[in-house]
């Protein structure tokens, strides 16, 4: 479908975000411990937790949001079909922007091996 390689856009990403864990190593760990306590499984469980951090990603349409929330669902056990009613909750509150992101989120899904 698109240009983007998911898995290559997320690897670029990460070799970069090392750099940062480098370069600013106290902001990094406080991000880290903030997405931890943000995922972890409590009156939501992880897997709903990234299907709602999808649905932002379409609608701030990041690219690399949606390449590591796509991968991290895919590793959940996400299926196909709860992956596309996110996308179909993200296209009705996004419109038309959102039905182009969406679109390139399920081209990931499928990069990422999404059944």
């Amino acid at each position: 479908m698109g240009t983007t390689s998911y898995p290559e856009l997320t690897e670029g990403i990460s070799k970069q975000i090392g750099q940062l864990r480098k370069g600013i190593p106290d902001t990094m760990k406080g991000f880290s411990a903030m997405a931890q306590g943000a995922t972890a499984n409590a009156a939501l469980d992880e897997k709903t937790k990234e299907l709602i951090a999808m649905g932002i990603a379409i609608a701030l349409r990041c690219d690399g949001c949606i390449g590591f929330h796509t991968k991290t669902l895919v590793r959940l056990g996400a299926t196909r079909q709860e992956f596309e009613e996110m996308l179909g909750v993200a296209i009705y509150m996004g419109g038309g922007p959102s039905l182009m992101y969406a679109a390139q989120a399920l081209d990931a899904w499928e990069q990422f091996g999404g059944q």
